[in-house]
């Protein structure tokens, strides 16, 4: 049958399952479907994704050629050109690399169509929005993904075509089926739709509420023309920023009683909160890095910095890697080459941490003066090749 349809020029059919239906949305099971830029309204979800996809987008990365049990960088490989010049005409480096990270958090996936010349070799490497694809299995299990360009910078027209396998970079969250990674934020859809309805209810109390700070209390009657008089005098002398916190003059018995926030609009303040909280813990992000302060000291905060290097963006950088490695380099070059996004740029805004690092690797002969000034972007020195123990001095036990 499959044979048939092929013969007719008739697609291939695809199984229900999740994570196809993830392509265009998430029913909440409250019947409000939630997508990736509705979610982005949520101000935590867009501090997250901004959070993990500009932090890594900034790590430098390094091509090495394996060298026995030595590693030398590869200025010459393809890939090595591209993080230098930029992976297409239209993007730089940190440009492609926050793109994909964004959304493969956002949508689970992420795709770039591999360029090559007609030799084979690397040219570009162009992103290709998630909305665009729709992905086919065919029967020999091999997935193919149907583009369909309604506007691109690259010039889309409208018409569909197919990129092979081989030809793509396809960047996963966590997947269900091996075949789609699965959105988090379908996976907590609930917590989305929450959010989502509290910020709606909020915005909607400001808008439409009328619950004034305060209020002018007597015990007099008065009447029209005098309350009309006292309110306009009232309106100009103390509403608007230009008369904020003047001193309020009374007098005919009147008294100003304060009106302070209801439990409601108290419970709403929690919940937002909490909700926050939910998201940051959804997207594995410390409070502190999206500006959620509530019970943060430097001390602590200083800790979640480090925590998300290393439990965040350390596991995200693998993924990339792992990825590069089989889609973009040859099984030749996948024995040779390798490519690494360097985790320590995460200390270049902490130089006493830098420098002590620097300071204990030179002592134990790890690095020479001048790797240490290479890092650092400076020029060698005479004699700066030599490690400590060439000049004599014992490495530190």
């Amino acid at each position: 049958m499959n044979i048939l349809k092929r013969i007719l020029g008739q697609k291939e059919e695809r199984a229900a399952c999740p994570s196809w239906d993830a392509l265009s949305g998430m029913n909440t099971g409250t019947g409000r479907v939630v997508n990736s830029r509705i979610a982005e309204n949520l101000s935590t979800v867009l501090a997250c994704v901004q959070a993990i996809s500009t932090s890594i987008s900034s790590l430098p990365a390094y091509i090495y050629r394996r060298d026995g049990k030595n590693r030398i960088e590869a200025p010459e490989h393809p890939l090595a050109g591209l993080i230098q010049n930029g992976p297409n005409e239209r993007q730089t480096w940190p440009d492609f690399i926050e793109f994909v990270i964004a959304s493969a958090l956002l949508r689970g996936n992420a795709l770039a169509e591999i360029v090559t010349d007609r030799a084979g070799r690397l040219k570009a490497l162009k992103p290709i929005p998630w909305e665009w694809v729709s992905v086919q299995m065919l029967p020999t299990g091999r997935l193919v993904y149907d583009v369909t360009e309604i506007t691109s910078i690259y010039g889309g027209n409208g018409r569909m075509r197919r990129l092979l396998e081989g030809e793509v970079l396809h960047l996963r969250d966590r997947t269900d089926d091996t075949l789609l990674g699965k959105s988090r934020l379908q996976r907590a859809a609930s917590v989305v739709s929450a959010g989502l309805s509290v910020q709606e209810f909020a915005e909607s109390m400001y808008r439409n509420g009328a619950t004034p700070s305060g209020s002018l209390e007597t015990d007099a009657k008065l009447a029209d023309e005098a309350y009309k008089r006292l309110h306009k005098q009232f309106q100009d002398a103390y509403t608007g920023p230009q008369n904020a916190r003047k001193v309020m003059l009374l007098d005919q018995g009147l008294h100003w009683k304060q009106i302070s926030v209801s439990p409601e609009d108290a419970e709403l303040l929690a919940s937002r909160r909490f909700t926050a909280e939910e998201l940051a813990r959804i997207f594995q992000v410390p409070p502190p890095m999206v500006g959620i302060w509530d019970h943060s000291t430097f001390t602590n905060s200083e800790t979640a910095g480090k925590w998300f290097a290393t439990f965040t963006i350390g596991p995200w950088c693998r993924k990339l890697e792992a990825e590069f490695s089989r889609a973009v380099f040859s099984e030749m070059d996948r024995a040779a080459y390798q490519v690494e996004f360097d985790l320590s740029g995460f200390l270049r805004g902490d130089h006493g941490a830098r420098w002590q690092g620097h300071e204990i690797a030179v002592k134990n002969g790890i690095l020479s003066p001048n790797e240490v000034r290479e890092a650092e972007g400076w020029n060698p020195r005479p004699g700066g090749d030599e490690f400590a123990s060439q000049k004599g001095v014992e490495p530190a036990a």
